[in-house]
């Protein structure tokens, strides 16, 4: 069911923030940089999905708040034409309502990205990157599996145009290879919470002009 002016209120959040950042030049070749930041939310009567009846869900605000706090570090290494860039994420977010604390569920804990750059101005791009993503509780109170994704690009360049093409997800990470994605009939089926990637190994390509 949709949201409802007449029952549901306005979710209040609050929020701060702080970063530390640092770079050096390592010779004439290496540069080295790191921004490190914390996070704090508090979200006050948040809206939750309800189950109310039989195959009817509705909006509900919670009597309680969600606060979640977390660190996030990320690191720029470069040499000569390659560029190297990793990131950490750390989240800790708990539902309080009613006395009672518990975590929020699809949210991962730890998140892990990595993206290696080699770019020659005006010539090449080409780009490798993987991303990892730590279990998550579902609304269930079952826990999911966590998991990898990797892509691959690359460009050529020309004056007036360019080639590129992307390989998505080329380790073809998807829900469904951990688990069915619902329960029942197929005519009358029960979804289960999606935290992973539906589509699976992508691949897209194309040309770009400069006019």
């Amino acid at each position: 069911m949709p949201i409802d002016d007449n029952t549901n209120k306005l979710e209040k959040s609050y929020g701060a923030n702080a970063d530390i950042n640092y770079r050096i030049n390592i010779g004439d070749d290496w540069t080295f940089s790191i921004n490190h930041l914390f996070f704090y939310t508090y979200l006050d009567n948040p809206l939750l999905l309800q189950n109310i009846a039989t195959n009817t869900y509705q909006f509900i605000n919670s009597s309680g708040y969600i606060h979640t706090k977390g660190t996030e570090t990320n690191i720029k290494i470069g040499y000569d034409d390659f560029k190297l860039f990793l990131g950490y994420t750390f989240t800790h977010t708990r539902l309080i309502e009613n006395g009672i604390n518990t975590e929020n569920p699809l949210t991962p804990k730890h998140r892990i990205n990595s993206v290696l750059m080699y770019e020659i101005e005006d010539k090449w791009k080409i780009g490798l990157e993987a991303y990892y993503f730590s279990p998550q509780k579902l609304n269930d109170g079952t826990t999911g599996k966590d998991y990898v994704m990797c892509g691959f690009m690359a460009e050529k360049i020309w004056e007036r145009f360019s080639l590129y093409i992307n390989f998505e997800n080329f380790l073809d990470t998807r829900q469904t290879r951990f688990n069915n994605i619902y329960t029942g009939t197929i005519t009358n089926p029960v979804f289960k919470d999606i935290y992973a990637p539906l589509d699976g190994f992508v691949i897209n390509g194309g040309i770009k002009f400069r006019l």
